[in-house]
């Protein structure tokens, strides 16, 4: 069948004009621009569409009119080639558009209403349509991979960004800068998408390749239906009529062309659609799963997270029981609270009185709890006592968890009207939680984790006071640290020399590699100047008769100073100015009022050196100065 069109001039169509402009464009570019004739009349269009006679299911769309360019509407989609073909796999009646670009606008044909009668079901007869639909006469329904509760259940999240040349399966169409994708998790980025639910988007083949997309929260979409079709040997889907699910931010801002996306994965389950974005040489790339994997999603059975603690720069073992044995006792003051499973409290119980009415705990109670002790003993010993009944056993402590599994004893202590501090099912406690006094744990919390919620409820020990004072203990460590036990020198580490730390000397932002050899990128504060100027100057502690001496050796001169600790808030007091930093590190500090102990414990001061921190004057940050042992 040929068919040739010459009746009366439509209106201009809009949905060209973006083609037009592009189109336009480009030849702009060119060194030669052609002359496009003034607004051509209908009676001059000239164009055919064809039935393939020996496969009339194939319509063959040929553009013959001169010195335009071609704009066809098809079942299919859009095209701007000279000649093109289409091809409908299901019987039905489809209607084909020709319009022309020329120098006085778009010129439309009238509509083309084409009758097939058969149909050619080898077009979709492949493993890529039946991904996508579920093969000829079924259907298949795809989400946004994020749900209301933030969950992405195949990708990492619900969207990722590359350059516009990335294609199926993670290549590249050429080479380069633009070869990049970043597969943005969502937890983190959660900018990318709020938690929601997005509608549900339908590819089908009953009948027809028909899309339906319930747009849900992509403001100014609803329900939309449309065609599509999938091109398996270039790997696209274009949509006529009907965009793809989509984030709530992205349409008009950054895409506003959704007929043509790059299909850059597509199995049974998920699926990936890359849409240029109209503001960069980059693509956003939307990860669609199927609403049958979504709804049939079990989350995987996760470990419980290890809360981060301060383990007093010890093991757990070490913690609990030192090298011989350790009394831990109910806290009568806040025995009990819960947490969840990264150890944030649940109830901001920081004394008796803020204990309310169904917790069940008040003074009346505060002299049993105060009773109830629990001893670890290095050789894996554990005694308890509770209500003046002891008891015995072994415990053995997982590192790294800071599991702590008993054996023929299962630890219990009555806390007030109801609540006991007991082991789980398994007879276990997990350290959530410790404080410490200087640099000494003085404080555990010990979990009971609920088999039903992520949550602990914690037991709070505090080290027992039997001839044990944690101040000085942490005295004696800090001497040691410093001293060695008799003299010991440092250095300013020539590859990580400061850091920045909040007033409480938590954080920081720089590392091992931040400085090290770049000489460039934080050449504010270190260059080849300022490590050269730290290769020869040291800091000597001594011990002599209980007193901890400075000595310090810069440019050739010796100064002598005297150290005073305070073990409590873990500082120390120096009377001579510590190694001064040369070029343009000179404006770091030398005196500290006093010195903050931080970043590191000193147990490990010799893997980790040791950090001294100076306050600033307005008392939000503290600059820290990394020391080393010298070699």
């Amino acid at each position: 069948m040929v068919m040739k069109k010459t009746n009366a001039m439509k209106k201009t169509l809009n949905s060209f004009l973006i083609i037009l402009a592009i189109v336009f464009g480009i030849i702009g570019c060119k060194d030669e621009v052609p002359e496009l004739p003034d607004l051509i009349p209908v009676a001059d269009l000239q164009f055919e569409i064809t039935q393939n006679p020996n496969d009339p299911n194939m319509v063959i769309l040929e553009s013959m009119t001169p010195n335009v360019i071609p704009l066809w509407t098809t079942p299919m989609g859009r095209s701007t080639r000279v000649k093109d073909t289409v091809k409908l796999a299901f019987e039905g009646s489809y209607k084909f558009v020709y319009s022309v670009a020329g120098g006085g606008g778009i010129v439309n044909s009238d509509t083309v209403t084409l009758d097939i009668s058969t149909t050619n079901l080898s077009y979709v007869d492949d493993p890529l349509w039946n991904n996508l639909t579920g093969g000829v006469g079924e259907s298949k329904d795809w989400v946004l991979d994020i749900d209301a509760e933030g969950n992405s259940k195949y990708w990492g999240g619900p969207m990722y960004f590359s350059g516009d040349v990335w294609r199926w399966g993670g290549s590249c169409s050429e080479e380069g800068d633009k070869c990049w994708i970043w597969e943005a998790g969502w937890v983190g980025n959660e900018w990318i998408a709020a938690a929601n639910d997005y509608g549900v988007m339908n590819f089908s083949l009953e009948g027809n390749a028909v899309v339906t997309v319930n747009h849900m929260n992509s403001p100014g979409r609803g329900d939309e239906v449309g065609t599509y079709f999938l091109d398996v040997d270039n790997k696209t889907l274009s949509m006529s009529d009907a965009a793809p699910l989509m984030n709530d931010w992205v349409d008009g801002a950054n895409i506003d062309d959704w007929r043509l996306g790059y299909v850059i994965s597509l199995t049974e389950d998920a699926m990936q659609l890359a849409y240029k974005d109209k503001g960069k040489e980059e693509f956003i790339i939307f990860n669609y799963i199927t609403k049958e994997y979504s709804d049939n999603w079990v989350p995987e059975d996760q470990p419980d997270p290890n809360p981060p603690i301060d383990l007093g720069g010890g093991t757990a073992q070490g913690l609990i029981s030192v090298t011989t044995s350790k009394t831990w006792t109910l806290s009568p003051e806040t025995p009990f609270n819960w947490t969840d499973l990264e150890g944030n409290f649940l109830n901001d119980w920081q004394s008796i009185g803020d204990y309310p009415d169904w917790a069940g705990y008040r003074a009346e109670h505060q002299a049993d709890v105060a009773a109830s002790e629990i001893v670890f003993h290095a050789d894996g010993k554990v005694e308890t006592k509770s209500g003046g009944v002891e008891a015995e056993g072994t415990y053995a402590v997982e590192e790294g968890t800071n599991l702590i599994s008993f054996t023929d004893v299962m630890p219990s202590f009555q806390m007030g009207d109801w609540a006991v501090a007991n082991t789980t099912d398994a007879n276990q406690w997990k350290i959530v939680k410790t404080a410490t006094t200087g640099s000494t744990v003085t404080d555990i919390w010990f979990g009971k984790r609920d088999p039903d919620k992520p949550e602990y409820m914690v037991f709070h020990f505090v080290l027992g006071s039997s001839g044990f004072d944690p101040i000085e203990a942490n005295k004696q460590l800090i001497i040691n640290s410093l001293t060695g036990g008799s003299s010991r020198t440092f250095k300013v580490s020539d590859s990580w020399h400061v850091d920045w730390l909040a007033a409480d000397l938590t954080g920081g932002w720089t590392g091992p590699t931040t400085f090290a050899d770049d000489f460039t990128s934080n050449s504010w504060v270190w260059t080849q100047a300022v490590k050269d100027g730290l290769q020869d100057p040291t800091l000597t502690f001594t011990l002599n008769a209980g007193v901890v001496t400075v000595t310090k050796v810069q440019d050739g001169v010796t100064t002598n100073g005297t150290v005073t600790i305070d073990a409590e808030n873990n500082t120390l007091s120096i009377d001579i100015d510590l190694i001064a930093f040369k070029d343009a590190a000179a404006w770091l500090p030398v005196s500290g009022d006093p010195w903050y102990i931080c970043k590191v414990p000193l147990a490990n001061i010799e893997t980790d050196g040791m950090w001294l921190g100076d306050m600033n004057d307005d008392g939000t940050e503290v600059t820290a100065i990394h020391y080393v042992i010298s070699n």
